[in-house]
């Protein structure tokens, strides 16, 4: 499974599977823009249909209220799936005009950004994750602040994808391109596996999301 979509300052894609003998994925991925551009993957707790069910609940939240903090809307969540399984999310809220990015995660959905131009070391910035289960378990939340630059990647993987990520992207692949090319080299078949890559344009006033 893949798709696409875009803003003016970013474009982004996704590629997906179940695991093997399973027709529905648990793990799901939000894209909504308004004032800012909101990203998030969430991973519902095990596969199969319980596991879509927590995490399409939770990405009801986070479409319905896409102006908050992504603190404030993991608490959102929590409340949500409270009746459910639970999930583990990470979600990232980026001002496309001026290039911060707030990020926060519970659980172990991976998210990492890939400069345009690297350090000689090749750091990459992680997520700042906290271990909790949304919806069960949540911990205190401190949110994280980056700024981006033009052409910076950002990675997000739940844990049926190995948070290697390969090598650097270059700045002309899409990210369509980038994220099967993760999924393919570092899926597990032993969970749900999805790949988010959103790729930073640089500043521009924010259109409707496709």
């Amino acid at each position: 499974m893949a798709s696409l979509g875009a803003t003016a300052a970013a474009e982004w894609a996704v590629a997906a599977r179940p695991i093997p003998g399973e027709h529905v994925s648990g793990d799901r991925h939000v894209a909504v823009s308004g004032d800012r551009l909101v990203v998030a993957v969430i991973d519902g707790l095990g596969h199969g249909p319980d596991a879509a069910h927590a995490s399409a609940r939770a990405a009801g939240v986070l479409e319905a209220h896409p102006g908050e903090r992504p603190d404030a809307l993991l608490r959102r969540c929590h409340e949500e799936l409270r009746s459910t399984r639970g999930a583990a999310i990470t979600i990232a809220s980026i001002d496309e005009a001026g290039g911060e990015m707030t990020w926060v995660g519970v659980g172990n959905v991976q998210a990492a950004v890939l400069r345009s131009h690297p350090a000689p070391a090749g750091v990459r910035e992680w997520v700042p994750l906290r271990g909790g289960v949304v919806g069960y378990l949540l911990p205190s939340l401190r949110p994280g602040t980056v700024r981006l630059n033009q052409d910076d990647v950002i990675v997000f993987a739940t844990d049926g994808v190995r948070p290697v990520f390969g090598d650097w992207p270059g700045p002309a692949e899409p990210p369509g391109a980038l994220a099967a090319r993760i999924l393919e080299a570092q899926g597990r078949d032993t969970d749900d596996a999805l790949v988010f890559v959103a790729r930073y344009r640089g500043g521009g006033l924010p259109t409707k999301a496709e």
